[in-house]
């Protein structure tokens, strides 16, 4: 079959304003396979321009394809824009399946296969088997209740099949790399740059978080393997920069060791970046110096509240004084730290916000990413917010980025201001502006100064942005404007055991 992966430009910030732009990893994660299975598989990557909805539809009637594949790491945010690409090349191919996965589909298809009658299906979970069973299905003329892990549309409308099993071996399904062309994709300002998984979930319980229940259960990859792949990506496409999207890689201190151990041994000059937890930081700090040789020239680490009254009630699991000592270990071994700071818990007021600032001064991180909570029906969070008034009903705006709810004690130009001065302050004290000037190490220096200029594009972009936006005084309640909580549904497939993984213990 012609089949066309779809990767839609996404309206959110992150996607808009920096000059560099990353691979969609979902997407070729679910092309690699296909591909081994015989299917001529072609990607449209719209961010680049970005592309209108008739320049993604003129090129895919080129392709002319049998099925298109949407997904996006954006979900929820980017859904409105999957929407209007997937009708207009349903208008245009009446006989095209239009095949829909990622996050929010996966939670919300009754809603998707309801009010969407040009798609065909929805992957729920992960993609990589599911969707080649249903391609397989679709070139068969095969039943789609017997393909687990889907949903879709029959008589007596929207029906999912059994959930699919969490994927065991992660090595058993390539990437396909040869969809991209390697030259067009950089980060960390115009280096050559991947995104990649080395593990897939989380075993911690916040109950904010939208990915640790379509993940269900922490795995990994093997660790020798991930780490030639990353050598072969650096010899053969001249990568630099390889991203990690995983939410949590380093639960495992002996799988992780495995793995810069292995990554050292290849004697590759990459740069690493992505996010870990602060007590994993602190745990590892006797191998430290090892995540620096292995090229780790950055961590995000989530702080959202200074409250300890607050962390528990999202089950964070986390204490301050980790969250202090993480970045102090990070700075000694010359690992740059990325605070993202969401606020939006609780009810803030005035000496919240000042709390909150002051602390994050005495965490002293070299980087600060201030987000907004974003409450999602799967997650047990969206009970907590059930109640409160949406104050932003364009779908795109929900990205972390942008106020959606409302406060009760401040009007959301308030809380704007104190967004905007915590970051102004956290970036601009002295301290903060001679690292970024005059950092020993020259190639942190030049990270440092490439995230300035996207911040100094950010701030006018969120500006015009609030000014603009349409904001409702008396909004819905959340329940209202999503629906009813999906907790229960929570884990996207069902649970099995992890496979016994005896290479890491010969490498470990």
């Amino acid at each position: 079959m012609r089949i066309l992966l779809i990767n839609v430009p996404h309206p959110s910030i992150g996607s808009r304003i920096p000059d560099d732009h990353l691979p969609p990893l979902g997407l070729l994660a679910v092309g690699g396979p296909l591909i081994d299975d015989g299917h001529d598989v072609y990607l449209i990557d719209g961010e680049f321009g970005p592309m209108s909805t008739q320049a993604i539809v003129a090129e895919a009637l080129g392709f002319f394809p049998d099925a298109v594949l949407f997904g996006h790491s954006g979900s929820t945010s980017g859904h409105p824009v999957i929407s209007e690409v997937a009708h207009s090349i349903a208008a245009a191919l009446p006989q095209v399946h239009i095949i829909y996965g990622g996050v929010f589909p996966t939670y919300h298809w009754r809603d998707i296969l309801a009010e969407e009658p040009y798609v065909t299906a929805i992957v729920r979970g992960e993609g990589e088997e599911t969707a080649r069973r249903l391609i397989a299905a679709l070139q068969n003329d095969l039943h789609f209740a017997e393909v687990p892990g889907i949903a879709y549309r029959d008589i007596n409308g929207p029906h999912a099949t059994r959930q699919a099993s969490v994927i065991r071996d992660l090595d058993a399904y390539r990437v396909g790399w040869e969809l991209i062309d390697h030259a067009r994709y950089s980060y960390w300002g115009g280096l050559r740059a991947v995104v990649v998984q080395f593990s897939r979930g989380c075993p911690h319980l916040c109950n904010y978080c939208g990915q640790r229940g379509f993940w269900t259960r922490w795995r990994y990859r093997d660790p020798v393997l991930f780490a030639k792949e990353l050598a072969r990506l650096y010899r053969e496409h001249d990568v630099k920069v390889i991203n990690f999207a995983d939410e949590n890689p380093t639960v495992s201190k002996k799988v992780w060791l495995a793995f810069l151990e292995a990554l050292i041994a290849e004697n590759v000059d990459l740069i690493l970046v992505g996010s870990t937890r602060a007590d994993d930081i602190v745990r590892d700090a006797d191998i430290l110096h090892l995540y620096k040789r292995a090229g780790w020239a950055r961590f995000l680490l989530g702080l959202e509240n200074t409250d300890e009254k607050t962390l528990e009630l999202i089950r964070k699991g986390a204490a301050t004084a980790t969250d202090r000592e993480a970045i102090r270990l990070m700075r000694q071994h010359g690992i740059l730290s990325m605070a993202t700071w969401v606020v939006g818990f609780e009810e803030e007021t005035d000496r919240d916000h000042w709390r909150g600032l002051r602390q994050l001064l005495s965490y002293d991180p070299d980087q600060i990413q201030m987000l907004y909570v974003t409450p999602h029906r799967w997650t047990p969070y969206f009970k907590f917010a059930a109640e409160r008034r949406v104050i932003q009903t364009d779908r795109r705006r929900w990205d972390y980025k942008h106020q959606v709810l409302a406060t009760r004690h401040m009007p959301p130009w308030r809380v704007l201001l104190w967004f905007k001065f915590t970051e102004m302050v956290l970036q601009g004290r002295p301290k903060a502006i001679c690292r970024v000037l005059f950092h020993r190490d020259a190639g942190l220096r030049q990270a440092m100064r490439w995230y300035t200029r996207m911040g100094r594009r950010v701030w006018p972009y969120e500006i015009r942005n609030f000014l603009r936006d349409r904001r409702l005084k008396k909004g819905p309640t959340v329940a209202q404007f999503w629906g009813a909580p999906q907790d229960t549904e929570e884990e996207s497939m069902s649970v099995t055991r992890p496979e016994h993984r005896t290479s890491v213990q010969k490498v470990a």
